[in-house]
């Protein structure tokens, strides 16, 4: 067995682990959003995909996404099962092929689990374990191929460090696209929605901080400097989107919140993800200030315009959040802090960056708005429809759907 740097690998290992956290985080931060009826099924909604994303990474999504290339689109079915020397490859030595898939099966887990904040309390758990599915394969792999594994975009020149366009993009333009698909919910518009525990949106959005310094700075690939790097930039870009989300909060109602907090720093960690590797510290900064009132705007006043119903604003946060992320990241990019941007920004007095983040954002835009009405059509002509009856919304999904309840002393409180 070829000699591994045990250095990268633990710390590639500890990152996966990292990443893996996140999806329970985010379940705990959709769960404490909504009624208490329907927070099993919310949170059902991100743990299945642990099961389901997993086994779909090692038989076809890890040998779809890297291996070969057609068409620059996707790859090919040479690595089916995971078919190559797990011990001594290192066709992608990060440090090895198979920890590197190791470390993209974690991203192929939550990408599609923040889709489901999107259609929270209505939509069918079968037809979401149909849609999720489909959506890998048509919308995630070939993303993952086209920016990360040497496909179409790669070659354009367009740079994601670790998920703007590949997760935060294409999963909320798809939340917003399978949203309008699938209706409102039953008294949207007449009745006000609470989170029901918000002290479980903190310790959801905590799970997403801790993890995210896994999703961002493994994206390094190895234990080194740029992985510090990524590290700092995460967090400062996290602390300065919070609290200019609580400003704003408090000029507007006169109160800072919990649930405004633990919104802000989630915003803060999208917008600095496709950027984390190849923007100065100080950018961070500014890339976290001004993604809470972008993100704020969408959702308090294009949203409520548009009427769509986005339950827990996953179009709003991560869609908008995602956009945002990727122009700056046109705007700051270094390549002096990372090679692997052919050109530094736009604010340094280069555009051919910055144009290539407004195309590989538009493509993905496309790509993700395709593959979601293919796939929600696909689930909704095998279970008759993708949204439950009234019924089911009246008693809420956790008993409707999974025969369970979370807080039984509280029936009939909702």
């Amino acid at each position: 067995m070829a000699a591994l740097n045990s250095g990268d690998v633990s710390w590639m290992l500890t990152s996966s682990a990292l990443v893996l956290i996140m999806t329970p985080g985010l379940a705990f931060f959709y769960g404490g959003l909504v009624k208490r009826k329907n927070i099993i099924n919310t949170i059902m909604s991100s743990v299945i995909l642990m099961g389901i994303a997993s086994l779909l990474w090692v038989l076809i999504g890890f040998t779809l996404s890297f291996h070969g290339d057609t068409g620059g689109i996707i790859g090919d079915f040479g690595w089916f099962g995971m078919g190559f020397d797990t011990l001594n490859d290192t066709t992608l030595a990060y440090p090895n092929t198979l920890g590197f898939a190791v470390f993209q099966m974690m991203f192929a887990i939550i990408t599609p689990a923040l889709i489901t904040g999107a259609i929270a309390e209505r939509m069918k758990f079968g037809a979401l374990v149909i849609f999720t599915t489909i959506w890998s394969i048509l919308v995630y792999y070939p993303l993952a191929h086209m920016l990360w594994g040497g496909g179409f975009l790669f070659k354009l020149g367009a740079v994601d460090f670790a998920g703007g366009n590949v997760v935060h993009i294409s999963s909320g333009v798809s939340a917003l696209v399978l949203a309008i698909l699938l209706g409102k919910r039953k008294n949207f518009g007449k009745a006000t929605y609470h989170p029901h525990n918000v002290p479980f949106v903190l310790l959801g959005a905590a799970l997403l901080w801790f993890g995210w310094f896994g999703f961002n700075a493994g994206s390094a690939l190895a234990a080194n400097g740029l992985a510090i790097h990524a590290f700092m930039t995460t967090n400062t870009a996290a602390a300065a989107a919070m609290l200019s989300w609580l400003l704003i909060e408090v000029i507007r109602n006169g109160k800072p919140t919990l649930v405004g907090a633990s919104t802000g720093l989630v915003i803060g960690l999208v917008a600095i993800t496709p950027g984390a590797g190849f923007v100065p510290v100080w950018a961070a900064i500014v890339i976290g200030a001004l993604v809470s009132p972008i993100c704020y705007f969408f959702i308090t006043v294009v949203k409520p315009k548009f009427g769509y119903d986005d339950a827990l604003d996953v179009f709003g946060c991560h869609g908008v959040g995602g956009i945002w992320g990727g122009i700056a990241t046109g705007l700051f990019a270094q390549k002096s802090i990372n090679s692997a941007a052919a050109w530094d920004g736009l604010v340094f007095g280069d555009a051919h960056l910055f144009v290539r983040q407004l195309a590989a954002i538009g493509i993905t835009i496309v790509f993700a708005v395709i593959g979601t009405l293919i796939a929600a059509g696909i689930s909704s002509l095998v279970t008759k429809g993708l949204k439950v009856p009234p019924k089911s919304e009246d008693i809420g999904l956790d008993s409707a759907e999974h025969g369970e309840t979370a807080y039984p002393a509280f029936n009939g409180m909702d």
